[in-house]
């Protein structure tokens, strides 16, 4: 009875209600006994300083954020109480500030928050228990935790495993995700025709040559550039320019003879959690690719090709149409001529990145009038629908800015 008041009592107190408990000696005018008057004391003075241990911000007012204090942290707390009470709460405020430490991405980390957890209290004993998610609040700290490894590409090892039965059993939630994470993780982690390392590096340039392998890899033959505004005399900024095209651009942009051309970005390529931006060389759209309206589901063209003769009953002639098939750099919205990165994302350096190219297989972009054609994200919160008149007006805008 004594624990149920206790329980009514901290609801109310988070509720902000005041309860004035009543008990039988009350009742009856009898003074409560001193002694479960202590006990009790000393059970709230308790909770209080676990309360206000939790409520101050642990985790922001640490001087040195590392691995080494983020450990020292957890195991302070699971020396504090044999009970570990509030330890749901403890391993949310540790899930947020994990990416501080740097330590988001260490498994090791990961098993010393799920060790926090008591063990053997929450195992369920029935089929009721197993399906109705016994102790909610518990398993879901957990799975959310396992959610979080998964967003940053952790994968478990068989020793969480067994640290999850201790805590949940067999039949518990979280050690379902465990098993459903232990089967698709190992086979999307090398799935990439594209290898990065991990982790990425910071350096810019770097990003910049794995980016531009990676997007000309669609043709064998291309090959990758490294140059240096420095040699460019008229260049105003001196940095660098990674470059990719193949031949058979060079042959594109050779049989586009005077017509202009684009420089159309900034476009945002993601390597994991790194993003660069490039810029493509690009004609205007091409004109569509004829359409062959012949049915292939229709029996009434059936041919036998072996025996040279058809059981054609259609009027309609045969076609001997012939078409030029298209490239992978000649797509819908135009024709790709090159691509590239540079360190400052600038005009400047793209006009140095013509001259480069001019220079090196190019000749008949000097008789080409080179146009940009610049974009700039902008959020979806800033976003407002614009009234019918303002946006033919902000489309004459933007086709003036074109032609300059």
């Amino acid at each position: 009875m004594m624990l149920i008041r206790q329980r009514i009592g901290s609801i109310y107190r988070l509720a902000g209600i005041s309860v004035r408990t009543c008990t039988k000696d009350s009742k009856s005018g009898k003074q409560p006994d001193p002694e479960d008057a202590a006990e009790d004391d000393h059970r709230q003075r308790k909770s209080s300083e676990t309360r206000v241990a939790l409520r101050t911000p642990l985790f922001e007012h640490v001087s040195t954020k590392d691995k080494k204090t983020y450990i020292e942290m957890v195991r302070v707390f699971e020396g504090r109480s044999v009970h570990r009470r509030n330890h749901v709460e403890f391993i949310y405020a540790a899930l947020k500030h994990m990416e501080e430490f740097g330590v988001h991405k260490d498994l090791e980390v990961y098993k010393s928050l799920i060790n926090v957890m008591p063990k053997g209290k929450f195992i369920p004993t029935n089929i009721f228990q197993a399906e109705f998610m016994h102790y909610p609040k518990q398993q879901q700290v957990i799975i959310d935790l396992l959610e979080q490894m998964e967003d940053n590409g952790v994968i478990p090892d068989y020793e969480m495993e067994s640290m999850l039965v201790n805590v949940f059993g067999k039949k518990g939630h979280p050690v379902r995700k465990y098993w459903r994470m232990m089967y698709w993780m190992p086979k999307f982690k090398n799935l990439s025709p594209w290898p990065l390392p991990n982790p990425v590096p910071d350096d810019s340039l770097e990003l910049a040559k794995m980016a531009i392998e990676r997007m000309c890899s669609v043709d064998l033959l291309s090959q990758i550039t490294l140059f240096e505004t420095e040699n460019v005399p008229e260049a105003l900024e001196h940095t660098w320019i990674v470059s990719g095209q193949s031949s058979e651009q060079q042959q594109l942009l050779a049989r586009h003879q005077q017509k202009p051309v684009f420089i159309e970005g900034p476009f945002v390529i993601w390597l994991r959690n790194r993003s660069i931006n490039y810029f493509l060389l690009k004609s205007e759209s091409n004109p569509p690719p004829p359409k062959d309206d012949e049915d292939l589901d229709d029996v009434r063209n059936i041919r036998i090709p072996f025996l040279g003769i058809g059981m054609s009953h259609s009027k309609a002639p045969p076609k001997n149409k012939v078409a030029l098939q298209r490239s992978i750099h000649e797509q819908d919205d135009g024709t790709i001529f090159a691509i590239c990165c540079t360190g400052s994302s600038t005009k400047d350096s793209l006009l140095s990145w013509v001259r480069l190219l001019e220079k090196h297989g190019n000749p008949c972009l000097g008789h080409m009038p080179v146009l940009f054609k610049f974009t700039s994200h902008v959020p979806d919160q800033l976003k407002v629908a614009a009234p019918d008149g303002e946006a033919s007006d902000d489309q004459e805008a933007k086709d003036a800015k074109l032609g300059s």
